[in-house]
């Protein structure tokens, strides 16, 4: 059985987890919390064998409380569960001692996916976060999330649609006052998920979906 602790500030996704697995025999939700700081009181209490964070919440992040968490009973383990895709953030939930990384947009099943994967020991990466951090778990076991559709982030669609109008990556960068490091992990990002082979296509890509954004 593996059980779970989860933290997350809207109660709706926390009801509707729940509900998902209220009738699975391999994966039981033993508490949930709104916030990092009862997070850490929950782990303490009951021992979870996962735990699903937010990373941003009232009171600690998740960022924080993985540290805690990680720090005080390191043979738990962690799954970022999160609307946020940006490198920066995904490299300090991993760096804090998350095991894997998921978006909410990934759907449940996913989830479930994931939740037995890293109680197996393993690591697992959102499709759509995958591309710049397995290669840090080059010595891990790695499971990479089948997405059934090409999910763009709003910012990706922001930049695809600047492409399209035949704007550089620099250029980018300064309109949307970002790195244009950021710009081109996007693009590659983009790259992948579509299934294409270089940035010539991306550019190819973008003009012809240019009014589909």
């Amino acid at each position: 059985m593996i059980t779970i602790a989860m933290a997350e500030d809207h109660q709706m996704l926390i009801d509707g987890v729940k509900s998902f697995f209220e009738y699975d025999e391999n994966i039981k939700i033993i508490g949930t919390v709104n916030n990092g700081e009862d997070l850490i009181k929950l782990v303490s209490l009951k021992q979870p064998k996962l735990v699903i964070t937010d990373i941003r919440m009232p009171k600690m992040d998740g960022i924080q409380a993985t540290k805690i968490i990680k720090t005080k009973f390191p043979h738990i383990k962690v799954l970022a569960l999160t609307m946020f895709d940006q490198p920066d953030a995904i490299k300090q939930m991993l760096d804090a001692g998350a095991s894997g990384y998921l978006l909410k947009n990934s759907g449940i099943k996913m989830l479930s996916k994931a939740i037995v994967t890293i109680a197996n020991g393993e690591t697992f990466f959102d499709p759509n976060v995958a591309f710049n951090f397995m290669n840090d778990y080059i010595d891990t076991k790695v499971t990479i999330g089948k997405s059934e559709k090409v999910i763009l982030s709003n910012r990706e669609k922001e930049i695809l649609q600047l492409i399209a109008n035949g704007i550089t990556s620099k250029e980018i960068a300064e309109n949307l006052f970002i790195a244009k490091t950021t710009v081109d992990t996007h693009k590659k990002n983009m790259i992948r998920k579509l299934n294409l082979n270089n940035g010539n296509e991306l550019v190819r890509y973008a003009i012809d979906k240019k009014y589909q954004f």
